[in-house]
Formats: structure tokens, C-alpha cells, sequence
């Protein structure tokens, strides 16, 4: 793959993907390099004139009416980033440690912070060469975003910290140096740009994310062969009753129904049952599932938005001024002559301004909202697995999938781990969005917590992986016993996927590894693949 160029403004989730987990190498962009570098000299011409602006020549936080001077500038970057770097915990993982770098990048590249264009260069070579910090994954309350998170990934980039290059754990320096870049001297407002943001909860819930698509997707195939083996009903399916209620999820997820069943034996031997409807978890596949699809697109749509946004504090906005423009400054604004960068431009004026991008909220709502979404996933599918073992409600399917239930007990624990997980994911899905303690003094008195919805949703999205595997493996097993009816192509390619890694079982065995098996396949996308 070409090089992708990054310059704040069109970055999107497919690019997000490719860069974070495929590794596509990133470039600062040189339109974006120009604008970077004109707002960087606002802000050497705002130290230089001795000016005023928050986190440039002033402390931060509860400290924002602290002076600092002109000798104090870089000290202050290197002060603040260690300061800040306080985070506890298991470390993120590389990917999600590769997210944040990334993100922040492409925010810097926006050119509404300040930072001269080498920080950006700096951290795309990272990415581009394995640097990888370790980031500890608690201590963000998500406002001023993601400080502490956000301050590990920096301590990297002045040559401190730790980082994984090359699959070893090593001191920050030891790894630049060995990946050929040179450690940074942060200059005036460098180090609250890099500080200040959302990129590690938007980095955690991107790849979520990413793998929630793939949830979705993979519900849909299993569901159908769920709802094939209990001798369920397509005629809910129909265009007619999803056209009656157009929500777009509704209707794909009833159209990825009407393929799975097409060509069904299975369909085709209970066809003239007597049965009129089905339960809600099987007749309401569409609603449940589709609804979900509506909330991964919304969520899709705040986090591009963020992806693509100025997310620190102060803010630098330039703008071009008429090369003889005789007006006088304005108080607050800075102008400095830039013939050297573009003929075109004698003279940029610029404001620093001070605000609230960094705050978490949007985010932090997105995620709280996804993790109940995702986690209704596991609530359904735990209804068709009770249906397939319960001997009363699985039309005519052995009890507990046990060939020879008595002595062999099947399936019986593997709905009780269903509904242990299920229970987990209700408790998880408490939004940490309406949350708040107070920090810095009661200057940041108001707080989005929008890093532990994202650590929240990671589990979610983990749990909801295992209760997929485990109806898998429970539809595979019903399919062996309903033998020799066999569902459509398209389902018997998805099981094909879960039987080359787990066998029927005829007698008891321990199936947690056979979970865990299913459940990498279901994050490989292969199950989803039948769909495509």
C-alpha cells in the first residue's frame, strides 16, 4: 500500500484500520506541513512578543494564572509531560498503543496547535518504524482528555518511558535509538498539544469498533443457523414487514437472514409445521440486531468527526492578511511576516484562544451507547442457546445437545457461561458517561469519563465474543444431530469455519478451549465472511 498522507481533516475508519492494524505506512501531508508551520510561528511570535496564552506562558490547570517566563518554556514541556504521565494499570495493548499515536497525529496535522511539523514527523515515524509506548490504561478522566494516557505516549517521544520495539520491552530511548529517530527537545505549547485530547479513548473505542462491525455481521450468520435447527420461520424476513418500518439496519439485517436461509433442507422439512410465530429472538432477529447496526453507524459518524478534529487547548487559528495591510493589530492577535514559507503570504495574523475541545463528552456518550448496543447482542444470542438445550423449547432437539443426555450433561454449562457473561455485560453496561469527580483544583470541575467507557466497552466486546462462540458451537452441534437435513450453503461454509477447529461431540469433554478456538475465528472475520 502507498503511503497514506495525513493532514486532519479526511482520515477515516478504513484508514484508521489499515494503519493501525495493517501497519500502512503515514506521511504529513505538505499542504498540511505548510499550515502546520504557519500556526507555529503564531506561536513563537506570541513567546517572543512576551505574550499572554494558557499552557504557552502560563502553568496549567488550577496553575493557568501562573506566569511562566521566557527562560521557563522548555522546562515547562518536559515538567509537564512527566508530570502528567501518572497512569496505573495493565498497559494497552500494541494496537491500541499504534491508535493513539496515530490519532494524535493526524489531530496535530489539522494545524490549529501550534507544534512545529517535526512533532508530527516524529510521531508518523514511530508508526512507520514500531515504536510502540507503554501506555498504562487507567488514570484518564477524560477531561482535559486523556492526559495521563496521552503523557506516556509523549515521555516516548522526548527519549523517556518505556516502549515494545521489535517484541521487547525496553527503556523509551533504547528504542528510538534503535529505530534510527532522534528523540525530541519540546519547544513552547508542544507538550499540552500532545497531552491534550481524546486519542486514547477514541483509539480503544475505534478498534472496538471495528470489531463490533464484525460482531454484528457474525450475529447475523449465526443467528440464522440458530434459527434454522429450532425450526423457525423466514416468513418474519419478508421485504414487505421491513419496508413497513424502513430503519436501514432493520432491513440489512433481514436481508442477511433471507440469504443465510436460501436453499435450506432443514427449512424445507418443517415447512408444513403447524407453528404460526416464532419467539422474539428468533422472529425479532432484525429489529434486535438491526438496531444495533443504527447505533455502530452513529457511533461511525461522532468518532470520523473526532478523528478529524483540533482537540487540545489553546487552539492557534491563522489567517492571511493583505500583504500592504496598514491596520493595527488587534489585542490578542498575532502577526508576523512569513515571506519565507509563501510569497503569497506577507503576513499572517493569528489568535490563541482557549477552549474546550479536549473534553470527552460526545465521545464518552458514543461509547457508553455502543457497549449497550453491543452487549444486546449477547442478550439474544443467550436466548437462542437457552432454546437449543432447554428439552421444552427446542423442537425436538436432545436435551442439552446431549446424544445421550443423562450420563452426558452437553451443553448445559456452556449456556451457564452465556448467561454469566451476559450477566457481566449488564453490569458493565452502566454508562461512565454520567459520571464526574472533580480535578485540578475544581478547575476541571466537570469530567466525561469517556476512558472507562472505553475500557468498558473492550470487555463488552470480549464477552460478546465468547457468547457468539458458544451458540456457534451450540448450532453446529444441533445441525450434526438434525443430520442428514442440512441447512443452506452459505451456513454450512460458516460451520465448515467452526468445525475445522472444534469436533462434534457425541460424549462430555471440556469445551473452553473449543470457545476460545471458535472465538478467534468469529474475531478473524471468518464467519462474518459468508455474508460478503
Amino acid at each position: 500500500m502507498t503511503a497514506l498522507h495525513l493532514n486532519g481533516n479526511d482520515l477515516t475508519l478504513e484508514d484508521f484500520e489499515q494503519v493501525v492494524l495493517h501497519r500502512r505506512a503515514v506521511l504529513l501531508e505538505p499542504d498540511a506541513r505548510e499550515q502546520v508551520a504557519r500556526a507555529r510561528e503564531v506561536v513563537e511570535a506570541l513567546v517572543a512578543s512576551d505574550g499572554t496564552a494558557y499552557a504557552i506562558t502560563t502553568g496549567v490547570g488550577q496553575l493557568a494564572d501562573v506566569r511562566i517566563s521566557h527562560e521557563q518554556v522548555r522546562q515547562l514541556q518536559i515538567n509537564l509531560v512527566r508530570s502528567h504521565a501518572a497512569g496505573v494499570g495493565e498497559p494497552l495493548s500494541e494496537a491500541e498503543s499504534r491508535a493513539m499515536i496515530l490519532l494524535r497525529a493526524n489531530s496535530l496535522a489539522k494545524g490549529a496547535s501550534g507544534v512545529r511539523p517535526v512533532v508530527i514527523d516524529t510521531l508518523c515515524n514511530m508508526l512507520n518504524r514500531g515504536v510502540h509506548p507503554v501506555i498504562p490504561s487507567q488514570g484518564s478522566v477524560g477531561a482535559s482528555g486523556d492526559l495521563a494516557p496521552l503523557a506516556h505516549l509523549a515521555l516516548v517521544l522526548i527519549g523517556e518511558g518505556e516502549a515494545h520495539y521489535d517484541g521487547l520491552r525496553m527503556p523509551g530511548v533504547e528504542a528510538m535509538k534503535a529505530a534510527g529517530i532522534a528523540p525530541l527537545r519540546l519547544e513552547a505549547k508542544e507538550a499540552i498539544s500532545l497531552i491534550n485530547g481524546t486519542q486514547a479513548m477514541l483509539g480503544v473505542g475505534a478498534l472496538a469498533l471495528l470489531e463490533s462491525r464484525t460482531l454484528a455481521t457474525t450475529a447475523d450468520v449465526i443467528a440464522a443457523i440458530s434459527l434454522d435447527v429450532l425450526q423457525g420461520t423466514d416468513v418474519a424476513f419478508d421485504e414487505r414487514i421491513q419496508r413497513a418500518r424502513p430503519h436501514a439496519g432493520q432491513a440489512l439485517v433481514a436481508k442477511h437472514l433471507r440469504k443465510m436461509l436460501e436453499g435450506s433442507a432443514l427449512r424445507e422439512h418443517h415447512r408444513e409445521c403447524k407453528k404460526v410465530q416464532d419467539a422474539y429472538s428468533l422472529r425479532c432477529i432484525p429489529q434486535v440486531h438491526g438496531a444495533v447496526r443504527d447505533v455502530l453507524d452513529y457511533t461511525r459518524q461522532v468518532f470520523e468527526i473526532e478523528m478529524n478534529s483540533a482537540v487540545d487547548n489553546p487552539l492557534v487559528f491563522v489567517r492571511k492578511a493583505a500583504p500592504d495591510s496598514a491596520r493595527e493589530k488587534q489585542p490578542g492577535k498575532i502577526g508576523i511576516d512569513l515571506e519565507q514559507h509563501d510569497a503569497s503570504w506577507q503576513k499572517v495574523e493569528g489568535d490563541v484562544i482557549s477552549g474546550g475541545n479536549f473534553h470527552g463528552q460526545p465521545i464518552a456518550f458514543a461509547l457508553d451507547f455502543l457497549a449497550i448496543a453491543i452487549a444486546t447482542l449477547a442478550g439474544i444470542s443467550e436466548r437462542r442457546i437457552e432454546r437449543m438445550v432447554n428439552p421444552a423449547l427446542s423442537a425436538g432437539l436432545p436435551a442439552f445437545l446431549a446424544p445421550s443426555a443423562g450420563v452426558n450433561s452437553g451443553f448445559m454449562l456452556l449456556q451457564v457461561t452465556a448467561a454469566a457473561l451476559v450477566g457481566e455485560n449488564k453490569v458493565l453496561g452502566h454508562p461512565a458517561s454520567l459520571d464526574s469527580i472533580t480535578t485540578s483544583g475544581n478547575q476541571e470541575d466537570y469530567v466525561s469519563m469517556g476512558m472507562t467507557s472505553a475500557l468498558k466497552l473492550r470487555r463488552v466486546v470480549e464477552n460478546v465474543r465468547n457468547v457468539l462462540a458458544i451458540e456457534a458451537l451450540a448450532a453446529a452441534q444441533a445441525v450434526d444431530l438434525w443430520a442428514p437435513h442440512k441447512p443452506g450453503k452459505r451456513a454450512q461454509h460458516a460451520l465448515a469455519e467452526v468445525r475445522a477447529v472444534s469436533r462434534t461431540v457425541p460424549e462430555d469433554r471440556s469445551l473452553s478451549s473449543d470457545i476460545a478456538k471458535v472465538a478467534s475465528v468469529i474475531r478473524e472475520g471468518k464467519l462474518a465472511a459468508v455474508l460478503r
